[in-house]
């Protein structure tokens, strides 16, 4: 009894209090690359790297393209727990080759710096209730899954020097918008499901409608897969990439992937695969406690309830009148 008495005691004080956006372990974008809808927590500082290899072909211009790329993404929680800062810089050396012969390209293919907020979680006030002798309650699929965490983010495309990866036109657009919205949903079993739908290089003659979507599942407490599909629909540029990967969580702060990608078309048809790391420094970090939404007694409406509501009205009334 002493036992059970305890367990209860620990479930409801669970179920009262929750920790907003920081969680125990890392919660890395990688080695998708769709975003989170959640922020990496208050001083809470996140590098998320990789390293991939590319090979691109168009079967139309005729040309070759090999080399290696460089993702480096840098996270930083500011402010706010729902609120962070995002630096995204992605470097390539490769190989282009065609009939006019070899040219050694090398350089930032993209940077952007941009900010996340979370706008609505569903878990922050959630209290989960637990069934001491059902397994079978607490492990019914519940509705309010359906219900995602919903984040905005805003940025701007820097491009300070001649980019030899982009044509001579694009390189004129300096800074340009770019703006996302965020769904996550949790399905349990492991399962996330995230959706990214944004408009890129806004106000430009390259501007771009997109989607990410990606769905992964958390094998146990250390490996996860994803699978991804990302469309690009614009005047200069369209495409559907798939991508597959997996991560391993080596400790609450270090994690490695690994990820293979592969485009529908063939102008040009890409194709590249690549590792990657992501480590994050929590020391800063303070734990923001929320306190769950008490719920309203039930009024009892019944006759025999308005009774008691009648009797006990009079007996705080003869209370009153005692000398």
């Amino acid at each position: 009894m002493k036992l059970k008495f305890l367990i209860i005691l620990i479930i409801i004080f669970c179920s009262q209090n929750n920790y907003a956006q920081h969680t125990d372990v890392i919660n890395s974008n990688r080695p998708g690359e769709s975003m989170s809808a959640f922020a990496v927590g208050k001083t809470v500082v996140q590098i998320e790297s990789g390293l991939s290899f590319l090979n691109e072909k168009h079967s139309v211009l005729k040309y070759k393209a090999n080399g290696t790329g460089l993702d480096f993404n840098l996270r930083y929680g500011i402010f706010k727990e729902q609120l962070e800062t995002i630096l995204e810089i992605a470097y390539q050396n490769d190989s282009y080759v065609n009939d006019l012969g070899t040219l050694k390209r090398t350089g930032l293919r993209s940077s952007t710096m941009g900010v996340k907020y979370l706008v609505y979680d569903p878990f922050k006030y959630a209290v989960e209730k637990v069934n001491l002798y059902s397994w079978k309650a607490n492990h019914k699929f519940n509705w309010k899954q359906l219900i995602p965490a919903v984040a905005v983010y805003g940025g701007v495309n820097l491009n300070f020097s001649n980019n030899p990866f982009i044509s001579k036109e694009e390189n004129l657009s300096v800074i340009s918008p770019k703006f996302m919205v965020i769904s996550q949903s949790h399905f349990g079993n492991g399962y996330v499901f995230l959706v990214n739908i944004f408009m890129d290089k806004i106000g430009t003659d390259f501007q771009s409608l997109e989607y990410i979507i990606t769905l992964t599942k958390g094998f146990n407490e250390q490996w996860s897969a994803f699978i991804e599909n990302k469309a690009i629909k614009g005047d200069y540029y369209a495409d559907v990439i798939f991508r597959g990967g997996a991560a391993y969580l080596l400790n609450k702060n270090l994690q490695v992937d690994a990820s293979i990608s592969k485009n529908y078309k063939g102008t040009p048809a890409i194709v590249y695969g690549g590792v990657g790391i992501s480590w994050r420094s929590d020391t800063n970090h303070k734990d923001v406690m929320i306190k769950a939404k008490k719920e309203k007694k039930k009024k009892d409406k019944s006759k025999k309830g308005k009774e008691k509501a009648k009797a006990k009205k009079r007996l705080d009334e003869i209370e009153l009148t005692k000398p």
